[in-house]
């Protein structure tokens, strides 16, 4: 059965209580990392994950928050990997990826210059297998299947969802996006979906313009909710809150997802593990 972990639920905003937006899914003895925000091999830690225990990183997109520790994934598993002929880390993304990747390790380049000169089994750069994609299956092995579609979250394009089906459950992982037609496909009868979340009655009050303009091309809590209702999924989960959830209001932002759905609601502080049961 899958288990997701929360590893970071925070924002752009730097946040001392909360990493910055990425979830781990275990299924099948397999780890992924979708999408890799600030201070998530910190968490992952937490939970007994390193960097080369990794079976894909999964971006759904581009943005800052949500690739800032990109080359601490590639420079650490390169790393803390002691095996000969280590394997490459499958690296799942929109558009653009590739590019995003190379730029990555053309910053790190001196740094992977010394590690070279220093270590004789280091013989060569972090080795790395990425897979550019919009829609369709891209990983099917050792009981695992994940498939992609297209969400909304422009001007940012292309971005992408999730689906991962394991042991007969399935997990989605929506990323950052309005509610869309082809999102409702992805998710259609997942017993859990991954949705990142803000609050708009809060957010369209700020004085700053800049920060107003976040409400136009993601999910409000309620938008979410009525996302997992139309695809009839089990549990919601709600991560990546704007703004970051004021303890002892958790409940407030439960009642606001539970106007739109009402099947089970997940929300939480990092590091908060929700196992997904299928459905039979």
């Amino acid at each position: 059965m899958p288990e997701i972990t929360l590893l970071g639920t925070g924002s752009p905003i730097p946040d001392p209580n909360r990493a910055g937006p990425s979830t781990l899914v275990r299924a099948d003895g397999q780890v992924f990392l979708v999408d890799c925000g600030r201070g998530v091999l910190q968490r992952a830690a937490a939970v007994g994950v390193g960097a080369g225990g990794l079976s894909a990183l999964l971006l759904t997109h581009l943005h800052s928050d949500h690739i800032a520790e990109l080359g601490d994934v590639l420079i650490t598993r390169w790393v803390t990997n002691f095996a000969p002929d280590p394997e490459p880390l499958p690296i799942i993304g929109p558009p653009g990826t590739a590019e995003v990747v190379e730029a990555t390790l053309k910053a790190f380049g001196h740094d992977i210059g010394y590690r070279i000169a220093h270590h004789d089994d280091l013989t060569a750069p972090p080795p790395q297998d990425v897979r550019e994609c919009t829609e369709g299956t891209v990983w099917h092995r050792d009981g695992v299947t994940i498939r992609v579609a297209p969400t909304d979250h422009r001007p940012v394009a292309p971005t992408i969802g999730f689906r991962i089906e394991s042991g007969g459950a399935s997990v989605v992982l929506a990323g950052d996006t309005v509610p869309c037609d082809s999102l409702d496909e992805l998710a259609a009868g997942a017993d859990a979906l991954v949705h990142t979340v803000i609050r708009k009655d809060i957010v369209t009050h700020s004085p700053q313009q800049r920060i107003k303009d976040i409400c136009d091309y993601h999910s409000s809590v309620q938008e979410a909710a009525a996302t997992a209702n139309r695809a009839g999924v089990a549990t919601l989960v709600m991560t990546h809150y704007v703004p970051a959830i004021v303890p002892g209001q958790e409940e407030q932002w439960r009642a606001l997802a539970a106007t739109e759905f009402g099947g089970h609601i997940e929300l939480g502080d990092d590091l908060h593990r929700v196992e997904v049961h299928a459905r039979h």
